[in-house]
C-alpha cells in the first residue's frame, strides 16, 4: 500500500530533526576536540583550518580502507613518517 504524501512528509521532517541532531553532536564532538588540542586559540583563516580538516578526514579514511585490506594503516602520530617507522 502507498504512504500518503503527508506520511511521506511527516518522514522527512522527522528525518531531517535528526539529522540536525546527529550533525550537532558530531560538531560539539569534533568542537571539544579541538579545542583540547588548542585550536581555539590560534588564529587561523576558516577555509585554510577546513583544508587541514578535510587532508585529515582523507588520512583516517586512507588508514581505514588500507587496514580493511589487510595492510598496516599509516602512522597519525604528528611528525611521524608515513610510513609509519616508529621505534625503527
Amino acid at each position: 500500500m502507498k504512504k500518503p504524501s503527508s506520511r511521506i512528509r511527516e518522514e522527512i521532517a522527522r528525518l531531517q530533526e535528526q539529522l540536525k541532531n546527529a550533525e550537532t553532536r558530531e560538531a560539539e564532538r569534533i568542537g571539544r576536540i579541538a579545542l583540547k588540542a588548542g585550536l581555539g586559540e590560534i588564529e587561523v583563516d576558516e577555509g585554510e583550518l577546513q583544508s587541514v580538516f578535510e587532508k585529515l578526514a582523507a588520512r583516517f579514511r586512507e588508514g581505514r580502507r588500507t587496514a580493511v585490506q589487510g595492510s598496516r594503516a599509516p602512522s597519525l602520530t604528528p611528525g611521524t613518517p608515513q610510513g609509519g617507522a616508529e621505534g625503527a
